[in-house]
This record gives structure tokens, sequence and C-alpha cells, in this order.
């Protein structure tokens, strides 16, 4: 069994990181679906950087998952194609060792307990993110209606002030300015 509770030619994936955001997911992955809002229990939201070495995709920090009794990490359950995982494996950067895949039990808002996949950063040091990532972050987590004192801890988040271009960034906005012209 593959983490993630894989079932026939789909599997469960816990986003919490640039991936709460619907526009970003679909870039590299168009079959994933929404299916729920969730908690994980006693884990936090660190940033950093991958044995020290900053993103060359977003120029700071980027999300992770810490265990740490108490605390709780909001995020979205997508539903995604199997054959689709390793494209998002890629973007996780599974193959250079910055993430490694695990399964976690996150609790949705109508009390299901759902077993997913989801990617966790090893060997890293602490570091902001950058304000565009960091922009992402809350942009996906208003698209999604996480809790609101979540969404005050995200923007809360200090970031490294990165003034820079972030090619990726481009893509995402251009992505979500041609959504709204397609459903004008």
């Amino acid at each position: 069994m593959e983490p993630g509770g894989e079932s026939g030619c789909w599997f469960l994936y816990y986003a919490y990181g640039s991936n709460l955001l619907r526009e970003r997911l679909l870039l590299r992955n168009p079959s994933a679906t929404l299916c729920a809002l969730a908690r994980l229990q006693d884990f936090k939201l660190e940033f950093g950087h991958h044995q020290g070495r900053i993103s060359s995709v977003w120029h700071g920090g980027t999300a992770t998952i810490a265990q740490s009794p108490g605390d709780e990490v909001w995020g979205i359950v997508w539903k995604m194609n199997t054959c689709n995982l390793s494209s998002l494996d890629k973007q996780e950067g599974v193959e250079d060792g910055i993430y490694v895949p695990i399964e976690v039990n996150v609790h949705t808002q109508a009390g299901q307990v759902l077993t997913c996949r989801s990617y966790q950063m090893r060997d890293y040091v602490s570091g902001p993110p950058s304000p565009q990532y960091k922009k992402v972050i809350c942009m996906g987590a208003k698209q999604n209606g996480l809790p609101s004192d979540y969404q005050e801890k995200l923007e809360a988040i200090e970031t490294n002030n990165y003034a820079g271009p972030v090619p990726i960034m481009e893509e995402i906005e251009a992505s979500i300015k041609a959504e709204k012209i397609n459903s004008a």
C-alpha cells in the first residue's frame, strides 16, 4: 500500500502549502478534484531551506510540517489520479530528496478521518518564505475557506522580503486571469 490510502486509480493528497491554491496544483496536475478541508492534529507548519539551500523556484523557505503535540495544521484533501503521482512527487522534489512522501490521518470538518499522502521536508534549516510564496498559501487558504483564525496565523508569517522575479508566480497569476476571463 503506497502512502495515501490508494485504491484503484486514485489517491488522496493532503496539501498544506502552495498546493492549497487550486491554480497552483492544477498547473501540473489538471485532474485533481477538491475532496475536503481537513485538520492535521499534533503538527505545526514550518518553513525552511533543504540543506540550507534557498528554493530556486520560490526564493525563500518552503512549507513543511513538523510534529508538535497540541498544534494543528489546516489544509485541503485533493483526490488525484494515480497517474499524477509521479508528477506530484516531482513537483515536491522527491527524487532530489528534498521532500519525502508520508502518510497522515486528517480530520475533515464533517468528522471523517481520511488517510492521505502528504510530504515532509527532510534535513532543513528554518528560514522565512518569500512574500510571493506566502501570498500563494494565503490565497489558497482564503479560496478554500480555511478557518479564519488559521488564515490570520498565515497572514502573520514573516517573509524574507524578496522582491525579484518569481516565474511560477507569474504562471499562477496568468492562470487565475485566464479563469476569470473564461468564467466571465
